[in-house]
């Protein structure tokens, strides 16, 4: 296993099209970089559930999720489900959006999910963060469409365990909802440390990036 370890991290842009989607995919992660660095730049922004109990549940979870942080959230009215239709819309969103911040990294949906809004967002997002890292998280839902990450950020296994009892906090609408369980939010991540030989990771998907070898 070859580690890379990133230099000094003061922001990050987290997206999402869905309330929740930003937590489930990298919950684990945002408590881990946001507890270490205090004062980081979190810019959140999620396509759907303005105006509505959701986007309350979304701010409550992501400011949970986010102490210590210098936290901005953004929440768009998009429908759910209809993402496509709302192309220009979501393109637009995006390049307001990105003008707004300058981070060291994005995090979003990755190109291979199954739900039409996750996989638009994720064709979209590199459009507008051309010089960025972008690492594309995992959502586990019913469809068989779990990824073969290439990136794993090892997190400790307190961390993931508060990633669950926030969920489950912070999303009571979900909860009735067959996949909403901890052995759900924990198996995955004890997967992905299986397979980068800790006790849990969370994983993501990376498209592209330089790597400098030395150099004067």
């Amino acid at each position: 296993m070859i580690r890379l370890t990133a230099a000094a991290v003061a922001e990050i842009a987290v997206i999402g099209a869905h309330c929740d989607d930003i937590a489930i995919g990298m919950g684990a992660t945002l408590l881990a970089l946001t507890r270490t660095r205090p004062g980081l730049r979190v810019r959140a922004l999620v396509l759907s559930g303005a105006g509505t109990a959701r986007e309350d549940e979304e701010r409550g979870a992501l400011a949970a999720f986010c102490p210590d942080a210098d936290l901005t959230v953004t929440v768009l009215d998009i429908p759910d489900g209809r993402a496509p239709a709302h192309w220009d819309r979501i393109k637009n969103a995006l390049a307001d959006f990105r003008r707004g911040t300058e981070p060291d990294l994005v995090f979003a949906p990755q190109r291979g999910d199954a739900h039409q809004d996750h996989r638009l967002l994720a064709e979209l997002v590199p459009t507008e963060f051309r010089d960025q890292l972008i690492l594309g998280y995992e959502i586990l839902k019913w469809e068989t469409d779990t990824p073969r990450p290439t990136i794993f950020h090892p997190v400790p296994t307190e961390l993931v365990e508060e990633k669950s009892r926030l969920l489950h906090k912070y999303y009571p609408s979900q909860i009735g909802r067959d996949w909403f369980d901890e052995q759900a939010f924990i198996g995955l991540p004890r997967l992905r440390g299986v397979q980068c030989r800790t006790g849990h990771a969370e994983a993501f998907v990376l498209e592209k990036a330089i790597i400098e070898l030395g150099g004067s």
